[in-house]
């Protein structure tokens, strides 16, 4: 049940105290439940709202959807094919769902497109799997040395 109460001042306007009550149960659903059917609704009439598909990934991915969520990433890459971060996402959820190959190329292709937050990438849980394959270290050890390369050219 959402309950919103109070008086509310917007610029010179001041709205009147008022409380109501949604009781549909279309809407009796838990945070992330609603959000994720909420922004299902957008992408009906929408299926290119890039920012609504980023949050429609994390949802589903916070939810544990993560085939539905590789859906979405792989429908992001499709619109933002040279967006590092859509890339590192989709490496991601290749990872989650236990594709390996796939997640390794997304990750090293990410990097290439200039994904250069190595930290956050020794520190993500999604990325767990490729950890114990040897061109995941491979592709970091290479991209760090690429990175000391560049900041000791840029010194």
């Amino acid at each position: 049940m959402i309950k919103l109460s109070g008086s509310y001042q917007l610029s010179s306007i001041t709205l009147p105290q008022h409380t109501f009550q949604i009781k549909s149960n279309k809407f009796k659903k838990s945070d992330e439940d609603f959000t994720i059917w909420f922004l299902e609704g957008i992408l009906d009439n929408h299926p290119s709202y890039v920012d609504c598909l980023m949050y429609l990934g994390n949802a589903y991915t916070i939810q544990g959807r993560h085939e539905e969520g590789l859906r979405v990433d792989k429908r992001l890459a499709e619109l933002r094919p040279k967006d590092p971060v859509v890339r590192y996402n989709l490496a991601c959820s290749y990872s989650l769902v236990g594709n390996v190959d796939a997640a390794i190329e997304a990750l090293e292709t990410s990097i290439k497109l200039g994904y250069k937050d190595i930290r956050h990438i020794e520190k993500d849980r999604d990325l767990e799997r490729l950890r114990y394959d040897k061109r995941y270290q491979e592709l970091l050890d290479k991209t760090k040395r690429a990175n000391a390369a560049r900041n000791k050219e840029d010194t």
